[in-house]
């Protein structure tokens, strides 16, 4: 069922409407980590190791780890094998197909559903995607980063924001999944910078987007420029208001928001030196944004009572019940709102601003 409102006298309106983020079935993914393989240079933001808790080794190492890993799968459920880390487009010849001849393998035992990687903007053409098509790659992930050139220039990403919507183009045309990489607060990257960022990405049409928020990690470029005093990460209250607006902004496009914020990983909290790091700040992002497509289905009404599925009792409130006061002031009370089986929202309104 869709948004609908419903009179229910000449004072109360009664809205239901389902949640706003798009509907999506979440696979069993199985990563296979290649830190660094196939990079030309290092971004000022990079920290592979860190982020993924995986050291870089050999492909010959990483390729057997794999076989390994897809006979243990035998017999499961089937997984998504999904390439992160590096740039898998970008890798020694060879071995892009040795990694997909084996997925292939699996796949036609009905160990492996799908084939993602993840790649660079510029490290990819229609030849290259033509050919991943014709191997099983079903869907790419692009480290976008950002749209804005002077952005990407200062975080030594070596292309324009023009490439990275012609690489969506070319991912698009043939016939793959797209999901995009957005790193707010980079250097040079206002909040209205990464507003236009969100627009950008909005434009591209992925399916789905990952939110990572800048950190400064230990033995990157962006430590140096922090200690120097040329770099500032974005503060807490920043990040979780620019990301909520993201996440809705996305959310209303049809877009899924896969993740907000790295992965916890112990090499990854040992790295950070600075930023917004927060263990709950998925739960705040997403319960900002429901609370603010709350407010838009208000219109500047009051609320009466509001129905709530049950699943969202544990982030409804925000972390620690930041949210409670901004709720009670549309005249949600703890007391006005109830959290039921049904899967949509019911609520109660006055009818008249």
């Amino acid at each position: 069922m869709q948004e609908g409102i419903e009179k229910v006298s000449t004072s109360l309106a009664r809205l239901r409407f389902p949640h706003p983020a798009p509907r999506r079935v979440r696979p069993r993914i199985l990563p296979v980590f290649t830190p660094r393989a196939g990079c030309r240079e290092r971004c000022v933001f990079c920290a592979q190791e860190s982020q993924s808790g995986q050291a870089v080794r050999s492909l010959n190492e990483t390729l057997a780890a794999l076989r390994e890993a897809l006979e243990a799968k035998s017999g499961g459920p089937p997984v998504e094998l999904a390439f992160y880390g590096g740039t898998f487009t970008a890798l020694a010849p060879g071995w892009l197909d040795r990694f997909l001849e084996t997925a292939a393998v699996y796949r036609a035992r009905g160990v492996v559903s799908a084939v993602r990687c993840s790649t660079r903007p510029d490290a990819l053409d229609a030849d290259i995607l033509e050919r991943l098509a014709a191997m099983g790659l079903d869907s790419v992930e692009l480290g976008v980063q950002s749209f804005d050139d002077a952005v990407l220039a200062a975080a030594g990403r070596g292309h324009s924001g023009r490439d990275v919507l012609e690489a969506c183009r070319l991912i698009r045309d043939a016939g793959m999944g797209l999901t995009l990489q957005l790193l707010p607060g980079l250097p040079g990257l206002t909040p209205a910078v990464f507003r236009e960022d969100v627009a950008a990405c909005v434009q591209a049409g992925p399916d789905a987007v990952r939110l990572h928020p800048c950190l400064v990690l230990a033995g990157t470029g962006l430590e140096a420029l922090w200690r120097e005093g040329r770099y500032e990460p974005w503060p807490l209250d920043v990040t979780v208001s620019e990301l909520a607006f993201a996440t809705l902004a996305l959310w209303d496009a049809g877009i899924a928001v896969t993740r907000v914020g790295l992965a916890p990983e112990p090499s990854l909290e040992e790295a950070i030196l600075a930023g917004p790091r927060h263990q709950a700040l998925g739960t705040m992002v997403r319960a900002r944004a429901l609370l603010s497509h709350i407010e838009e289905r208000l219109a500047g009404r009051k609320a009466l009572r509001l129905d709530v599925p049950q699943c969202l009792s544990g982030e409804f409130w925000g972390h620690r019940g930041e949210l409670e006061g901004a709720y009670a002031r549309l005249g949600l009370a703890r007391g006005a709102v109830a959290f039921t089986g049904d899967d949509h929202f019911t609520m109660d309104v006055t009818r008249h601003v």
